[in-house]
């Protein structure tokens, strides 16, 4: 033992000695002061990297490295200590010279490494030489498992006619091995089917394409694709994955008919809009890519048209004429399609059109009569003579055979009266003559139906303008209300007119005001016409006076353009008002009125005093009958108080309960019929006895209460307000006994009635009554 090593053990068992063997606290310090010491030596742990191999199978344990310390001499004094994950188990250390073993199979993908410490004590101190160390045995990988393709199967799509080159989609392996150590994981891509379309590059998996390919050929491919590991040497794992690769539509083909000449037919009775036939063209694309549209070349597009159809791409040829057998029997168009959609780069490849023919036929039909006009425009004179000619309609049949037409008139019973046709050759005549200002336009319906075939009509509007004739003079256009007041001056303006007429003028009208013969001589007003179809009225003098004259009439002359001219004469009533010289119209109506009933203003006064009088007296009267009618809620209040019923039944007493029926009492309804009187000496108006036994807490007095409040709860005539119920009740054990004469023994000769007297002022009459009874019987 050298020096070094001497030192190092002594100092170690200087720093035990203070230590008790028992006392814990001070072994750890010694031996972290241990550690201490031997850390400070320049030594240590002395091994190589471990690794152990995956997947080894072997019946005895499998040497992969060795523990040493460089303070161990090999003389078996040093001990190692193996502890950690899987130490004891997986992992073993001979304890003399370190050397560790492997006894079980390991599997790098489940656990590629593992920690341990070693620590090496001394035999014969059992103290530690060297300080507890770590390290990682590292689980070496092997070609064990295979590659797998995670995403697969897989499907892409590229369009038809991409370049070589053009990447279609990418695969992926995956492989569970170690790709640090060797090549295990390293993989290599190769194509096993798919050749000579497609290619995939060996590193990446890329497939890409390899030559052009068109989709109307083939539009899908299935390819397959190997992955090894390894880098495929011998002996190396693989997987396949299937790529289905389907090529998507470009528009690379043009349109093509699938005739070059087309047959129709049409009737020429067919209406506008009438569908003639169809064509259609073939295009292998698909899609949007196949969507075409159909033109109509030529001068045949005004007769005809054609429209695409979206769904089957078909073109619809459509009648946009009316066709005519006898002016054109065959029509020959050029119809064209062209795609939609145009890829511009296979322009150089031709253009995306075609062309056809189309022969039409116009076949033949019985045709109604033609008009030569669609809507005739025919004028007459108003006033015309019946008879008048207004105009002719012509007709004819468009067919070969030409047949003979005949006309009518298809209007209502009042135009009936106005016009008629000729049948044979279409005159039109007036049976009555035509007034423009009760209608100026007339409107009837002229058919035209063939003879040998009456169901074939055609029909035409004629529009007759009635002429206008001035055969109505002019007027005024409303009644004038004109006032003059009584100190009008000379020339003042009283009133301006104008006139109207119902003909019409076509240069317009134009009226002329004057004075009428009769009036010329007018010493009081005059006439100016303005030359704007309006004219003025003048006074002519100053000062009227309504007394002399209330009111003149002025005869005025009114004269039109027309040819002839026709004149009117329009009275204007003038009346003087009792005004200065601004006339108030409200204030001159009023005089005007009084003055025609021949009565004054105070006049007036007294009359409207004598009404307001009488109105006042007859008010006075209504009031006073209302206050004598009775109230119309006495009938009510009656059943609201306490009724008083009055009856001549004697009794038998308290306990005789059938001389008299007391439900009349109870009733709601009272009747107020009187009975007829007994003889009997007194009458007994009302009588209430006093109970002395009876009070509120009586079971009876109780059940009597509740009987009548609930009647007058549940009683539907009842008045909505609180009400004061008053009830006369007799209880039983009343002290004055029973007054009924039944189940007595004794007759009213025996009977005394002396105790009457000591009941009170209230049974004075009764005692006097029986007392005077019982002296007469003795």
């Amino acid at each position: 033992m050298n020096s070094s090593t001497l030192l190092s053990l002594m100092l170690m068992l200087v720093q035990l000695l203070p230590c008790s063997p028992s006392t814990q606290n001070c072994s750890t310090q010694n031996t972290d002061q241990s550690f201490t010491a031997v850390r400070r030596v320049k030594r240590g742990w002395v091994w190589e990297p471990l690794f152990a191999t995956e997947e080894q199978t072997s019946m005895v344990p499998v040497y992969i490295g060795q523990l040493k310390s460089d303070l161990d001499k090999q003389d078996g004094n040093l001990k190692y200590i193996l502890t950690g994950e899987g130490a004891g188990s997986i992992f073993i250390a001979d304890e003399s010279n370190g050397k560790i073993y492997v006894t079980q199979k390991l599997d790098r993908e489940k656990k590629p490494f593992y920690t341990l410490r070693a620590q090496a004590i001394n035999r014969s101190t059992q103290l530690p030489v060297e300080p507890e160390s770590e390290f990682i045995i590292k689980v070496r990988d092997v070609n064990d498992h295979e590659p797998q393709f995670l995403d697969g199967p897989y499907v892409a799509t590229v369009p038809e006619m991409s370049p070589e080159g053009t990447s279609v989609t990418q695969v992926t392996a995956t492989d569970g091995d170690d790709p640090s150590y060797g090549n295990n994981a390293r993989l290599l891509y190769s194509l096993i089917q798919g050749q000579p379309y497609f290619s995939v590059e060996p590193k990446t998996g890329v497939i890409r394409m390899a030559s052009q390919m068109d989709r109307e050929t083939k539009d899908q491919y299935l390819v397959i694709i190997q992955a090894k590991d390894m880098v495929g040497q011998a002996g190396a794992f693989s997987a396949t994955a299937t790529v289905t690769i389907n090529l998507s539509d470009i528009n690379d083909n043009p349109p093509k008919f699938q005739q070059r000449l087309y047959y129709m037919n049409v009737s020429e009775e067919a209406p506008v809009g009438t569908t003639v036939g169809k064509v259609f063209a073939e295009d292998s694309d698909i899609g949007e890519n196949a969507a075409m549209n159909y033109f109509i070349e030529g001068d045949s597009s005004d007769v005809f048209d054609i429209i695409t159809n979206n769904e089957t791409q078909e073109g619809i040829i459509l009648l946009k004429k009316r066709v005519d057998y006898e002016s054109k029997r065959r029509y020959s168009i050029r119809a064209k399609v062209v795609n939609r959609y145009i890829d511009d780069r296979f322009l150089k490849e031709g253009p995306f059109e075609d062309k056809t023919i189309v022969k039409i036929n116009v076949e033949d039909a019985d045709e109604p009569p033609v008009f030569t006009l669609e809507n005739y425009v025919m004028e007459i004179a108003e006033e015309a003579v019946s008879g008048s000619l207004v105009g002719v309609v012509a007709a004819r049949d468009p067919d070969d055979d030409d047949c003979p037409v005949r006309y009518s008139i298809v209007h209502g019973m009042h135009l009936k009266t106005l016009f008629s046709i000729n049948e044979h050759n279409g005159t039109i005549i007036t049976t009555k003559p035509l007034d423009r200002e009760i209608a100026s336009w007339h409107n009837i319906t002229v058919t035209a139906t063939e003879t040998r075939n009456p169901e074939k009509i055609s029909e035409a509007n004629v529009y007759i303008q009635v002429l206008d004739v001035n055969d109505h003079a002019p007027e005024f256009p409303k009644y004038y209300e004109t006032f003059v007041c009584e100190n009008a001056v000379s020339g003042q303006l009283i009133q301006s007119i104008s006139a109207v007429d119902q003909d019409d003028s076509a240069e317009g009208h134009h009226f002329y005001f004057s004075l009428a013969q009769e009036a010329t001589n007018n010493s009081h007003f005059t006439v100016k016409d303005n030359q704007d179809n309006t004219a003025g009225i003048f006074t002519a003098k100053s000062g009227f006076r309504r007394k002399e004259q209330f009111s003149f009439y002025l005869p005025i002359l009114i004269l039109d353009n027309g040819t002839p001219p026709l004149t009117s004469t329009n009275t204007l009533t003038i009346t003087v008002c009792d005004c200065d010289t601004e006339v108030n119209t409200f204030y001159c109506r009023y005089g005007a009125f009084m003055y025609a009933m021949g009565l004054s203003t105070e006049a007036l006064v007294g009359v409207l005093a004598c009404i307001l009088i009488l109105l006042v007296f007859f008010l006075a009267i209504v009031a006073i009958r209302q206050q004598r009618k009775k109230s119309p809620f006495s009938e009510k209040m009656e059943e609201f108080r306490e009724n008083i019923v009055r009856y001549d039944d004697e009794g038998g007493g308290e306990e005789d309960t059938e001389a008299f029926d007391i439900s009349a009492l109870r009733t709601r309804t009272v009747m107020r019929t009187h009975k007829p009187r007994k003889k009997v000496t007194t009458e007994i108006h009302s009588l209430y006895r006093q109970s002395l036994q009876v009070g509120p807490d009586s079971a009876i007095f109780r059940q009597f209460i509740s009987e009548k409040l609930e009647e007058a709860n549940t009683d539907p005539s009842a008045p909505p307000y609180d009400s004061l119920q008053t009830y006369a009740f007799e209880g039983t054990g009343s002290l004055a006994g029973s007054l009924s004469s039944l189940g007595s023994n004794m007759s009213d000769v025996d009977q005394s009635y002396d105790y009457l007297r000591d009941w009170g002022p209230h049974f004075k009459q009764l005692a006097g009554m029986y007392a005077s009874h019982r002296s007469g019987g003795d």
